[in-house]
């Protein structure tokens, strides 16, 4: 369950983030917005791996390499925002989803190594 609504936290803003990223394209902003595209789908790409995970350590790295792409969405929203190409709204909205999306990766991660 906790698994299943990751994936569906980390799609959402990947199409999202795509969908800003586009918007970014027309206006000939194409590094960076390739960057966040990358991070942003690399987020739900590693949390769906890990569902079919060879091992629990394969599950673990898998909600690891999701941990840090996340956060180097996050990164590149910032970016973004600061150099004025994202409005304030989208910023704000994109990064709280994003450190949401950390905060459950983090304890998926912690309750994983426990077991």
């Amino acid at each position: 369950m906790a698994q299943k609504l990751l994936e569906e936290l980390s799609e959402d803003l990947a199409v999202d983030v795509y969908k800003i990223a586009k918007q970014l394209q027309t206006n000939k902003e194409f590094i960076i917005s390739n960057q966040v595209i990358r991070s942003a789908t690399s987020v739900g790409a590693n949390i769906s791996e890990a569902q079919f995970a060879q091992s629990r350590a394969d599950f673990i790295t898998k909600l690891r390499i999701a941990l840090k792409e996340a956060n180097e969405t996050r990164y590149w929203l910032r970016v973004l925002f600061r150099t004025e190409n994202i409005a304030h709204e989208a910023f704000e909205n994109l990064s709280k989803r994003c450190t949401d999306i950390i905060v459950k990766l983090v304890f998926s991660i912690k309750t994983a190594t426990k077991k």
